[in-house]
């Protein structure tokens, strides 16, 4: 692979074959379109497995939590930001983010007795969040680990697990176990709130999934050449993979990306909005639609670079609109799709970024 020193290569007036990169040869695949790719069958078979989901939900309607906390770093932590719109919404208990250097660096014990404490991770391997789940469930909380490996000492750490059985994912980049784990957050909370609706609209995803995979979302890469700096915003649900995708930019694409909530982005932030700092919205047709509309209006009214998902002023393919909780992981397919090409179109390696490592184990 080409060496970097730290810049993008511009694409501009660029007559090299769109989307061909010498960091992988043209006629191969990286790992990270493959287990994008892989999503939809993922899904499927999480969902085929409905003995996993019973246990859990038992055990949370018998203890009555009024509390959930999540724990996750990176993607988790979207997923975990996902659950908190699920939680909050669906069951009406407040969740918290606790952080696990309270338990690691500052060596304090919570008092988590009644809680529902959800762990997430892909490797299930970093010792903090082993450390966490651990103080945790001997503290009284319900423990639930949101987890690939099954095996993993943070699956054994916790009472419960809920495994997403992704497989190995060989980029640094997780994306089918992103798709997986909000799939499974949707599953789990659709099963508590007995949401029928909720439920048919997960049992749809791998189809949905499927179609999504094929949208074309080139149109933002252009901008995504020449950008300075990206913004990605949404509103609700939308805002956990608003966060992962601005998340895969900087990891993938090495382009500072920063993820608001449209209605923090209208205040502060949108001052540094320019020319060369395109923002990539999102849009999900429920209760968060009008502001999301009011956003790309007044954005692109100042001439600013907006690229949208969903909604009658939509600039990017779409699928079309089901259920707003799981659009929103199925929004994950396409941007998946747009940053792996257009990390090839940089002359980068989808699948290694530089001085990042598949697992992370932080203390």
């Amino acid at each position: 692979m080409p060496h970097y020193d730290g810049e993008r290569p511009s694409l501009r007036g660029s007559e090299e074959a769109p989307f061909q990169s010498r960091g992988i040869p043209p006629n191969a695949t990286s790992a990270m379109a493959r287990e994008t790719a892989e999503a939809p069958d993922v899904v499927a078979r999480l969902l085929a497995d409905r003995s996993v989901w019973r246990p859990i939900v038992v055990a949370i309607e018998r203890r009555k939590p009024t509390i959930a906390v999540v724990c996750g770093r990176g993607s988790s932590g979207h997923v975990g930001v996902f659950l908190r719109y699920l939680i909050e919404t669906r069951l009406g208990i407040p969740v918290s983010a606790t952080a696990p250097s309270i338990i690691t660096s500052f060596k304090r014990t919570l008092a988590l007795r009644g809680a529902l404490f959800i762990v997430v991770s892909q490797s299930g391997r970093s010792p903090d969040l082993i450390a966490a789940t651990a103080d945790a469930r001997s503290s009284g909380a319900l423990t639930v680990a949101l987890i690939n490996d099954a095996e993993s000492p943070v699956a054994h750490a916790a009472e419960f697990i809920l495994p997403i059985g992704a497989g190995p994912e060989v980029s640094i980049a997780a994306t089918k176990s992103v798709i997986a784990s909000m799939a499974a957050a949707a599953q789990l909370i659709a099963e508590l709130d007995e949401d029928e609706n909720l439920a048919n609209a997960v049992a749809r995803l791998p189809e949905r999934l499927s179609r999504a995979l094929a949208l074309d979302w080139s149109g933002c890469a252009d901008d995504l050449a020449s950008a300075r700096a990206v913004f990605v915003t949404a509103r609700g649900f939308g805002l956990a993979p608003a966060r992962e995708i601005a998340l895969k930019m900087a990891e993938t694409l090495r382009l500072p990306a920063l993820s608001f909530s449209a209605a923090e982005l209208m205040h502060g932030p949108r001052a540094a909005i320019s020319h060369d700092t395109p923002v990539l919205t999102l849009r999900l047709a429920d209760q968060t639609a009008g502001m999301i509309d009011t956003l790309v209006a007044t954005l692109r009214k100042t001439g600013q670079r907006v690229h949208l998902c969903g909604g009658p002023a939509t600039s990017l393919p779409w699928i079309g609109d089901d259920h707003p909780v799981t659009d929103a992981i199925t929004l994950l397919a396409p941007a998946y799709r747009l940053i792996e090409a257009t990390a090839r179109r940089f002359d980068f390696d989808p699948d290694r970024p530089p001085h990042l490592s598949k697992v992370t184990e932080t203390v």
